[in-house]
């Protein structure tokens, strides 16, 4: 979000969390890209904003709780108040229990762990999500409406176009098992806390091989997730790729440093295989 969005997010935030009785003296941003991450305090509430229109909240919140109820490894709602997506001056926000870091990052073998488990539980829920190729049709309806992607070259349009659709059926075409995923279980969301790792942000949830969630975390805690396949885990890691690329070019995206990411991107596609994990891609380009 822009700077003047978020001083407006913020204030309809602080408002909504005032009302509920949850006494706010602060708001710390945790992240910002299309959306924002506060830490309210002194309530110590953990709080989700996005403009209306450009958020699935209501759906994360169901997944949340039927995934809490299981269990799971997730961050739950904050329990004072009611689990709703709350509304004010254009801005969905939606109210979680805050945990404090206790390491920086989570291992390897935790992250696994703590994947699988959610694998586990998502298999046990139903709520009506979108399939994996149902964002990747998002993405191709970006890159092919001029008017949504100004600034991508025609060569770098057509370029997207054709891998996306080519990596969509042959993935499509493999007929793997298929379930409810996160969608991106990156590192950025899974949080090291005094209860374990823990996930957050389930707008992306979606049905598909668990190796598309396998392809937004780093080879090394792949190499501790069991019964993944390795060919199918390529083609999903060179999709996620283009399909990042793709929401890069997006007119209207906010995400940091995104058209240096989108052009960085691009080459690698063009380079060829093997195909790096998003945090060798991050680490590549020297950006957030």
């Amino acid at each position: 979000m822009e700077m003047t969005e978020i001083t407006r997010a913020i204030a309809a935030t602080t408002s909504i969390a005032s009302s509920l009785g949850l006494p706010v003296e602060d708001a710390v941003v945790l992240h910002n890209s299309n959306k924002l991450a506060l830490r309210l305090t002194p309530c110590e509430v953990f709080a989700r904003v996005a403009p209306i229109g450009q958020e699935v909240a209501q759906l994360e919140i169901e997944i949340a709780r039927q995934l809490t109820d299981l269990g799971s490894p997730v961050v739950a709602l904050e329990p004072r108040v009611d689990p709703l997506v709350y509304t004010r001056d254009g801005f969905a926000v939606t109210l979680w229990t805050y945990h404090e870091p206790v390491t920086p990052s989570v291992s390897p073998p935790d992250f696994a762990n703590a994947l699988e488990r959610l694998h586990a539980g998502m298999r046990k829920i139903d709520v009506p999500t979108p399939r994996f190729t149902d964002r990747v049709a998002e993405a191709e309806q970006l890159v092919a409406d001029p008017d949504l992607s100004p600034e991508l070259a025609d060569a770098d349009r057509e370029l997207l176009t054709t891998r996306l659709a080519s990596l969509r059926r042959a993935i499509d075409d493999r007929g793997a098992p298929e379930q409810l995923l996160h969608g991106e279980p990156h590192p950025g969301n899974v949080l090291s806390t005094k209860s374990g790792p823990l996930f957050i942000d389930f707008e992306t949830c979606c049905r598909g091989p668990v190796e598309f969630d396998l392809a937004h975390v780093p080879e090394e805690v792949c190499a501790s997730y069991p019964g993944i396949d390795h060919e199918l885990l390529d083609d999903c890691r060179q999709l996620v790729l283009a399909m990042i690329a793709a929401w890069r070019w997006d007119a209207g995206d906010q995400f940091p440093n995104g058209r240096l990411f989108g052009d960085g991107l691009l080459h690698i596609l063009r380079e060829g295989p093997p195909w790096p994990t998003l945090d060798q891609v991050t680490t590549r380009l020297g950006v957030l």
